[in-house]
C-alpha cells in the first residue's frame, strides 16, 4: 500500500477512525487500570448502603498484573553490531544510539512505554530532530494510531498519527501525523466527524521511513494486539462480586439475631397535666389514635424480660462467611495461574517454602518476561537505527546487528553471582572481562570505567605493546639482521 497515491487527507481520517474505533475498548481497559470497575451485580432497588458496599468491594489486582511485569523489563544497554557478519562491536555510553537514548532521558521513561504496552496491547515511540539532537519519547495508544500494510508482520507503519488535544465546544482538536516523508498537523472537531478534518502539510520529518515505531505486547496473525489486562477483566469481576458478596454477608447476616415471640412492646407515654400538675400518664397516641410503640436500646449489656410466661426467646444463627473466602481465594488462584503471576506475590503466603519452591514458582513469570523481552527487543532496535539516521550516522542506521542488553532484575546476593560468574570464568574458560556485563546491577558507565581501568592497570600488557609496536617486522640488511638476532 506504500507504493499507492494515498492521499495525507485519507490518511487522516483513516487514523481518526481507528482511534473512534478502538476508543470505548481502551478507555474501559484504563479503567480497570485505575480501579474504576463495573459495579457488582445487586438489587435494582439497592439503597446507599449497597452502593457503598460496591464501591469497598473493588478490588483492584491490575495494577500488579502490569507492575509484575513491567518492572522486570529494564534496558541498560546498547550493543552495536558489526558490518561483514563480524562479532559486534563493546558497548559504548558515547554511541550515537545510546547517546540519543541518554538524551531522551529514557533510563526513566521507559517504564511509561512498557506499562502502555501491558495494559493496552501497544504503545508508541516517537523519534525526531529537535533543537536539542534527536530525542526519542513514549505515545499513549488511547491517542495514537498507525498503518501496516501487513499489521501482523511489519515493524515500519506507513503512516502514524497522534491526538495532541481532544477538541472541545470552542475549539477544534489538533495532532500530528507522520508518512515516509512528511509531517502533517490535522484538525478535526470531532473523530466520527469525517467532514470536518483538515490537513496541513509540514517540514520534512527527515527519516527515510515513519519516524513512529510500535511496541507490541502480543500480535496475533490477524495483526491484533492484545495486552495483559483486558483477558482478566472477567476474572477480576469475579472477585469483586465474591468481596461484596462477602461484604452484605458480613454487614446484615453475621451476627446472631435475637428474637422474641409472644411479647407485647411497651408504648409509649404522655403526662396527664391538671390544673398545672402532673396527675399520671397515659399512653401517647399517633395521629390515626393507635398507640406508638416505644423504642427499645438494645445491647450486649441490656436484658430483656417478659412477664407473660407465654413468651419465648431465640436466637437466628449468624452466615458462615467461611464459604465467601474461600470462594475469593479460588478465584484469587485461578487469577494467578492464568496471568502467570506466582501465587504468592497475591496471597502473600510465603511461609514454610523452600529455595527451590520460590524459584519454580517464578518459572512461568520469567518466562512471561523472556517473552516481552524478545518483542521489545526487535522495537527499540528499529528507535536506534532512526536514532542514527536522523543523527546522520549511515553505518549504525544501516547496523541490524545491535543487541539491546535488558539488565537482570532476578534476585540474587552479590556473593551467589559472583560465585556464579567465578565458575563460568574458571571451569568452562569464558573471558573475565566479558563476564562485567553480568555483574548484577552494573550500567553502562561503570562497565566502561571498569575496562579503562583495567587497561591503565595493565602495564605489562602496555610495554609488550611498545615493544611490538618499536620492532621492526622485516630486517632492513644484513647487519642489521644479525644485530636484531643477537
Amino acid at each position: 500500500m506504500a507504493g499507492l497515491p494515498i492521499s495525507p487527507a485519507t490518511l487522516a481520517k483513516d487514523l481518526l477512525a481507528i482511534l473512534d474505533r478502538d476508543d470505548h475498548r481502551l478507555q474501559r481497559i484504563d479503567r480497570y487500570v485505575h480501579g474504576k470497575h463495573d459495579d457488582p451485580y445487586m438489587p435494582s432497588h439497592a439503597d446507599d448502603e449497597y452502593r457503598l458496599l460496591a464501591k469497598r468491594a473493588i478490588s483492584n489486582w491490575m495494577p500488579l498484573l502490569i507492575s509484575a511485569v513491567a518492572q522486570a523489563l529494564y534496558v541498560d544497554g546498547f550493543r552495536p553490531g558489526a558490518a561483514g557478519g563480524q562479532l559486534p562491536g563493546a558497548p559504548s555510553s558515547t554511541s550515537t544510539e545510546w547517546s540519543h537514548w541518554a538524551r531522551s532521558r529514557l533510563d526513566a521513561r521507559q517504564a511509561a512505554i512498557y506499562r502502555g504496552a501491558l495494559a493496552f496491547g501497544h504503545a508508541f515511540v516517537l523519534t525526531e530532530k529537535t533543537w536539542r539532537g534527536v530525542r526519542s519519547k513514549g505515545l499513549s495508544a488511547t491517542r495514537t494510531a498507525a498503518l501496516f500494510e501487513d499489521p501482523a508482520g511489519d515493524e515500519t507503519p506507513y503512516a502514524a498519527l497522534t491526538v495532541a488535544s481532544w477538541p472541545t465546544p470552542s475549539r477544534p482538536g489538533t495532532a500530528r501525523m507522520w508518512d515516509g516523508r512528511r509531517e502533517y498537523t490535522v484538525t478535526f472537531k470531532s473523530l466520527a466527524d469525517i467532514d470536518s478534518i483538515r490537513v496541513t502539510a509540514g517540514p520534512l520529518h527527515g527519516a527515510g521511513e515513519c519516524p513512529v515505531t510500535r511496541f507490541a505486547a502480543s500480535v496475533d496473525l490477524e495483526g491484533r494486539t492484545v495486552g495483559v489486562v483486558e483477558p482478566m477483566i472477567p476474572l477480576q469481576n469475579r472477585i469483586n462480586q465474591s468481596v461484596f458478596d462477602l461484604l452484605v454477608a458480613q454487614t446484615y447476616a453475621s451476627v446472631k439475631v435475637r428474637t422474641v415471640t409472644g411479647m407485647a412492646p411497651p408504648m409509649e407515654t404522655e403526662p396527664v397535666v391538671e390544673d398545672g400538675e402532673v396527675v399520671g400518664s397515659r399512653v401517647r397516641l399517633d395521629e390515626a389514635g393507635n398507640p406508638i410503640p416505644a423504642k427499645i436500646f438494645h445491647n450486649a449489656r441490656r436484658f430483656l424480660f417478659a412477664e407473660d410466661p407465654d413468651a419465648r426467646f431465640g436466637t437466628l444463627d449468624e452466615t458462615p462467611l467461611a464459604g465467601f473466602i474461600e470462594s475469593i481465594d479460588m478465584s484469587v488462584r485461578h487469577w494467578a495461574a492464568v496471568s502467570q503471576t506466582p501465587p504468592h506475590m497475591m496471597l502473600g503466603q510465603i511461609a514454610n517454602l523452600s529455595a527451590e519452591a520460590l524459584l519454580a514458582a517464578q518459572v512461568a513469570l520469567a518466562r512471561k518476561v523472556a517473552e516481552f523481552q524478545s518483542t521489545f527487543s526487535e522495537s527499540w532496535e528499529r528507535v536506534f537505527r532512526l536514532a542514527a539516521e536522523l543523527a546522520g550516522d549511515e553505518a549504525a542506521a544501516d547496523d541490524y546487528h545491535g543487541e539491546v542488553q535488558w539488565r537482570d532484575m532476578e534476585s540474587r546476593s552479590l556473593a551467589q553471582a559472583a560465585d556464579a560468574l567465578g565458575k563460568l570464568a574458571e571451569q568452562l574458560g569464558i573471558p573475565k572481562r566479558g563476564l562485567w556485563k553480568r555483574v548484577p546491577g552494573v550500567t553502562q558507565s561503570e562497565y566502561e570505567d571498569w575496562v579503562d581501568m583495567a587497561e591503565e592497570d595493565d602495564s605489562a600488557g602496555q610495554l609488550a605493546s611498545a615493544l611490538t609496536r618499536a620492532t621492526p617486522s622485516e630486517p632492513v640488511s644484513g647487519a642489521n639482521t644479525e644485530l636484531v638476532a643477537a
